[in-house]
């Protein structure tokens, strides 16, 4: 087996329009993949392949694209994944998260340290993947760089060693940028304080003789804790002029962890992305940790054997067909019917935790066909897209209404239409956002329904028993009925039927952080079935969460607000009419930073506001924080809820059975 070239698997990643697309086409020029510059304005860059993404100028989807550096054993293949900057599309930033062997994070020389900039930057961290900053847009009227870096250490507190500096030209197309060097003194000192601040081994060597620490033992200093995520260096320069991408391209090679992987170890890898082929086939896009995977061959996705029908690996820039797939690469699949974003391909990776890194939308929308037999293909339109982005959350009103979805802000929900429009030929429209709320339970409640007793129609006994439990538990199923009183088949439908049961409770929400006790159980050895406690199971948990009562909370974000002080009364003003819980104005020289908590729902509110109250200078940041009780009627009950009375339910089970 011929062995693969060190691989590398990076991201790009930045807040919107900090220039991450135009950074992708300028690495990819000056590795030799592209003879010509892309760009985001004409619509023509390598990385933005979907037509909306090119028309709207925004980084909608992840897409991979490879190239190579260096050569002989030091050579290095990189999958590069340019990933959507606007917050309203963090899950496609949350999904490669999980596949990165590092990163660059973009940062505009005008704009600064942004919302997203900081979101990420906190991300990376907790994730522990070693990444290098790039302060781009030197050549922008503007600039500033010093500025920016004094925003990095104190807005992103993170340990940061700048890598070069401006000569010339900063703010014109004439920027010029110097690398530094170990005969650069002032650079030298720099990095000599950093990096014992973090390595005792280090510092101790330094206090017994600073001589016995040459410029080659720092730089392999600089190598060890940038690939552990203690440091991160930060370069400078323009992706339009190609000024300071080559010290980029260096530390990319010499600082970021690139290896062969595990080739001859068992198959292990992770799908980040899917898509549908022109024939309505699923794509899959995994990475490989380990092992190899081979074209024709039958491997286990998620537990369930399929053939692999085609194969691509990407290199120098697409992704080109191939008969096997080595551990550290990026393969492109074709074959498997029913994968899903999250599926592992072989056995779960090892030291690869996946799972939820940001927080989930907050919001919804009802969807509605423009047409009035547009609902079967809009359905079935939403279905596919929720492959590609699971976090949509499509959800069918049981009665047969109309669909709604989840989202992260209103410029997802302009893309969603757009997509459905030019992509499925379905022309939509969307009610009004609302929050996503949940149920939490106030109280304990039980009930309970006998076999041949009191006129129930089916073959099971089964009773229950509904309690709140702490935030952040999730569902928990116990059981009081003693073990061997039911078999286990029968067992399993009433724990599977609660959990399904509970994502809509009594006023429509998710019910989440309740216990379910099973009290009572009871069988016809001859006649029941798993289908009869699937049905009575939703009949007694309701009559118990009826008995509980729940209590509709609506989320809650936490926000950073920071505005110049002449702009404190028209901001205050908003605030309070927003509904926002706002913190003590903090002096930051000639601004104020304010925090507090705002309704999720009110969010967009503000923010099409704040470029007004604040003469575009106020910068706004927010996350989901937690649920509240909900203070208005409106995000009181959803219009869908369907909880059954015992009496509507019976009679329709009287007809069924």
């Amino acid at each position: 087996m011929q062995p693969t070239p060190r691989t590398l698997n990076l991201g790009i990643l930045a807040h919107v329009d900090a220039g991450k697309t135009s950074l992708t086409e300028r690495l990819l020029y000056a590795a030799g993949v592209i003879g010509e510059i892309g760009s985001v304005d004409a619509g023509n860059t390598r990385a933005d392949s979907l037509a909306l993404e090119r028309r709207r100028g925004i980084t909608i989807k992840s897409a991979v694209v490879n190239f190579p550096l260096g050569e002989g054993d030091s050579a290095v293949s990189v999958n590069l994944i340019d990933t959507p900057g606007h917050p309203d599309f963090i899950a496609e930033v949350e999904r490669v998260l999980g596949v990165l062997d590092g990163a660059v994070l973009v940062v505009s020389a005008v704009e600064g340290v942004q919302p997203q900039t900081r979101v990420l930057m906190r991300t990376l961290r907790r994730l522990s993947i070693p990444t290098l900053m790039f302060v781009n847009k030197a050549d922008r009227a503007g600039a500033d760089v010093a500025r920016v870096l004094r925003e990095i250490e104190h807005r992103l507190a993170v340990p940061v060693i700048p890598m070069g500096r401006v000569t010339a030209g900063l703010g014109t197309k004439q920027a010029r940028i110097a690398v530094s060097a170990g005969d650069d003194t002032v650079f030298a000192r720099r990095l000599l304080d950093v990096l014992t601040t973090h390595d005792d081994d280090l510092l101790g060597a330094y206090v017994r003789d600073e001589a016995s620490l040459p410029y080659a033992r720092l730089r392999a200093a600089l190598a060890a804790q940038t690939r552990d995520g203690r440091v991160h260096p930060v370069y400078t320069g323009s992706a339009i002029t190609g000024a300071g991408i080559e010290g980029l391209v260096e530390g990319i090679r010499e600082l970021l962890p690139a290896d062969r992987g595990d080739a001859r170890g068992p198959l292990s890898g992770r799908v980040f992305k899917v898509e549908r082929g022109e024939g309505g086939e699923r794509i899959a896009y995994v990475r490989l940790f380990t092992g190899e995977l081979r074209a024709r061959a039958h491997v286990p996705v998620s537990g369930t054997p399929y053939k692999v029908t085609g194969l691509a690996v990407f290199d120098r820039g697409a992704a080109v067909r191939r008969t096997v797939a080595r551990a550290g690469q990026i393969a492109v699949l074709r074959g498997l019917p029913t994968v899903r974003i999250g599926d592992v391909v072989g056995r779960e990776p090892d030291g690869r935790p996946y799972g939820r890194v940001f927080a989930a939308p907050s919001l919804e929308s009802v969807v509605t066909p423009a047409g009035p037999d547009g609902a079967g293909a809009l359905h079935t339109a939403l279905a596919q897209l929720a492959e590609q982005d699971p976090l949509i959350g499509l959800r069918q009103d049981p009665d047969g209404g109309a669909p709604s979805v989840s989202l992260y802000g209103e410029v997802q929900k302009e893309v969603l239409a757009a997509t459905l429009a030019e992509e499925y030929g379905i022309a939509v429209t969307f009610r009004e956002t609302t929050p996503i709320c949940v149920e939490r339970v106030t109280g304990t409640g039980e009930a309970y329904e006998i076999l041949d007793h009191d006129g129930n129609p089916f073959l099971a006994t089964v009773g229950l028993r509904v309690e709140p439990a702490p935030a952040g538990s999730g569902l928990l199923f116990r059981r009081e009925v003693e073990l061997g009183s039911l078999p286990l088949g029968f067992m399993r439908a009433v724990e599977e039927t609660v959990h399904a049961t509970l994502r809509q409770g009594l006023s429509g929400w998710q019910v989440p952080d309740c216990a379910v006790t099973m009290t009572h159980s009871g069988f016809c050895s001859i006649r029941s079935t798993a289908g009869a406690f699937r049905a009575l199971t939703p009949l007694v948990l309701m009559s118990a969460l009826r008995r509980a009562g729940t209590a509709v909370h609506e989320p809650v974000h936490r926000f950073r607000l920071e505005f110049e002080q002449d702009a404190y009364p028209a901001v205050a003003l908003a605030l309070a009419r927003h509904g926002a819980l706002p913190g003590t104005p903090v002096a930051r020289g000639d601004a104020y930073v304010v925090e507090g908590h705002l309704p999720a729902d009110r969010v967009h509110g503000l923010e099409r506001e704040l470029p007004e109250l604040t003469s575009g200078t106020g910068v706004l940041e927010t996350a989901f924080d937690h649920h509240r009780p909900a203070g208005t009627p409106r995000v009181r009950e959803r219009t869908d809820h369907n909880p059954l009375h015992r009496e509507e339910y019976l009679l329709h089970a009287h007809r069924r059975v």
